[in-house]
């Protein structure tokens, strides 16, 4: 399908009137999915400005056959690309593993259409949590990302799902995380040691044995969520490593579903948000599924 825009507006505003009667997350999807150009150039930002005279085309499905199933695009542009990440899928390369990770698989999406291209790490997700990632195309946006979260300057919103109840419906947890010898972290009291790290939290829902919260970091240390949640005493279902004994979903109960920041090269805010995995659907409230 190839149509003209009639006059200004923003891209999601002329699919809705292109392809009348479908949902705007259906619109969204086929953005993520590289399936809208612009005057010839693919793009995936429902608010991209339109101006009378270009042309939108709207094409096949043809997701990626470089990426592994779970791996999805949400944006992408000269500077960025947003994933939403699987569980069970390293961000980068251990000792034990470096080919199937999100980096190795985007790098390869990357190199295939822009050979000269490279990608460049800003933040990681824990292997069992699922996610949004953001990735930047250059070394300058990169560091421009990495001071945005070094100065906490940023939106980074998870749903976790806990072990029993917690009683207060919202609170705090502040504290220095320091890495043991088993490369979990835990908190401690010495001053000299370990990273502050804040994190904020708000119950969405009780359910018999299980606790349902949004998570809002403050700080992004590794493990922060884990680790805070398990020493208050809920730790996260299916987190074994962090004293779970229930594995109710069959994975870890941890999802980054929001993640907003002002775009490194336009300083115009940006959000990027998810639905939830499967796996979550029936614990969460309907509003938030």
């Amino acid at each position: 399908m190839k149509a003209v825009v009639p006059g200004p507006s923003s891209l999601l505003e002329d699919l809705e009137r292109l392809v009348p009667g479908a949902s705007r997350r259906t619109l969204r999807q086929m953005l993520a999915q590289g399936r809208v150009s612009v005057n010839g150039e693919i793009r995936r930002l429902a608010a991209h400005p339109l101006s009378p005279g270009d042309t939108i085309e709207i094409g096949g499905r043809t997701a990626p056959s470089i990426l592994p199933r779970g791996l999805e695009i949400l944006h992408e542009d000269d500077a960025l690309l947003v994933i939403r990440k699987p569980t069970g899928l390293l961000t980068v390369a251990t000792l034990h593993e470096k080919e199937r990770t999100a980096y190795a698989y985007l790098r390869a999406y990357v190199k295939a259409r822009e050979p000269r291209r490279r990608l460049y790490i800003v933040h990681r997700l824990d292997k069992f949590a699922s996610g949004i990632l953001v990735f930047a195309k250059s070394e300058p946006v990169q560091s421009a990302l990495q001071e945005i979260f070094s100065r906490h300057d940023i939106e980074r919103k998870y749903w976790a799902i806990v072990e029993g109840s917690v009683k207060q419906n919202q609170g705090t947890i502040r504290s220095r995380l320091v890495q043991d010898r088993s490369l979990r972290m835990h908190s401690t009291e010495d001053a000299t040691r370990g990273k502050e790290a804040i994190t904020h939290y708000r119950v969405l829902g009780r359910l018999r044995e299980l606790t349902v919260l949004e998570v809002t970091l403050e700080t992004g240390r590794k493990n922060q969520i884990r680790a805070h949640l398990s020493e208050m005493g809920h730790p996260i279902a299916g987190d074994r490593a962090y004293g779970s004994t229930r594995d109710p979903l069959k994975r870890l109960g941890l999802h980054a579903f929001r993640l907003g920041f002002r775009h490194p090269v336009t300083g115009e805010p940006v959000r990027f948000e998810t639905g939830p995995p499967p796996e979550f659907v029936r614990y969460l409230p309907a509003r938030q599924a």
